[in-house]
């Protein structure tokens, strides 16, 4: 269980213009990975951390707020920016009065986390372990060349962080990421601590890192809902709930209510309901 002084803000703001055109009537918090709502897979990590409810659970939203506010309902408290997103730095500033000189761990919802060690929750439990409350920690990968650009201590970030209190009350609600606001300067203070994740790990946000997250969620094979119609034939492959195949459908995600043709040989690429094809 969290401590008693910890909340969480899941960032679900962001336009997701690298998945676009799939993110133009979907808001990307909302894409599903292995027929699961991304937002849905960081409010069950959190849960499995013992952190549930709008109490300790703050959600943002901007790009296509409608979809994320009706979607998460009284799960989480909601926090609804107008106009053009805040940012991380900024979407967390302006939840300040809610968080309220707690500590913050934040998620990415694009984050797609999968430890076949831990179940989804205890995966990232040493990233709380032990914290002081006063530095700032990263969960993150180990990378090849430990000196590449955006890397933390040899580490790429891997979608959560855990904030103090200290920190988070200097952050204006005003457009900025934590890389700059926040988690260079600790960097440089000596007060930034990487703990790793000994997962998988995709950020979700290219068309080609969507579509290996949802390859993974199907274990390598074929995940099909029940409602999908299949009359075609799918290979490693995601097909979502009410969807139609009658094609032939390799390395593929076909969304829920989508429609592959008797005709289509779907490869490498992601189908939305709309009809729509994204190459990835």
């Amino acid at each position: 269980m969290p401590p008693a002084g910890i909340c969480a803000v899941v960032l679900a703001a962001g336009e997701g213009t690298r998945l676009r055109p799939l993110t133009e009537r979907v808001p990307k918090a909302l894409c599903p990975v292995g027929n699961v709502p991304l937002l849905d897979r960081a409010l069950a990590r959190l849960a499995g951390l013992g952190l549930t409810g709008p109490e300790r659970i703050a959600v943002n939203a901007c790009h296509l707020a409608d979809q994320v506010v009706a979607h998460v309902g009284g799960r989480a408290h909601l926090s609804v920016e107008p106009g053009d997103p805040l940012g991380t730095a900024g979407g967390v500033g302006n939840l300040r009065d809610w968080i309220a000189g707690r500590g913050v761990l934040v998620g990415n919802a694009d984050a797609y986390l999968a430890d076949p060690a831990a179940a989804p929750g205890p995966d990232v439990a040493a990233l709380l372990d032990g914290w002081d409350g006063r530095s700032v920690r990263l969960l993150g990968q180990p990378v090849a060349h430990p000196a590449a650009p955006g890397t933390f201590d040899g580490h790429r970030f891997t979608g959560f962080s855990l904030l103090p209190w200290r920190l988070v009350r200097e952050l204006p609600p005003t457009f900025g990421d934590l890389v700059r606001a926040v988690w260079r300067p600790a960097e440089a203070a000596g007060a930034l601590e990487v703990v790793a994740y000994p997962g998988t790990f995709y950020d979700t946000g290219t068309p080609a890192d969507y579509l290996a997250a949802n390859l993974h969620a199907a274990g390598g094979g074929e995940l099909v809902d029940p409602t999908a119609t299949v009359t075609g034939r799918v290979r490693r492959a995601v097909v979502g709930a009410g969807a139609v195949v009658r094609g032939d459908v390799e390395r593929a995600v076909v969304w829920p209510g989508a429609t592959v043709g008797a005709d289509e040989r779907l490869r490498d690429a992601v189908r939305a309901g709309d009809g729509r094809t994204v190459p990835a």
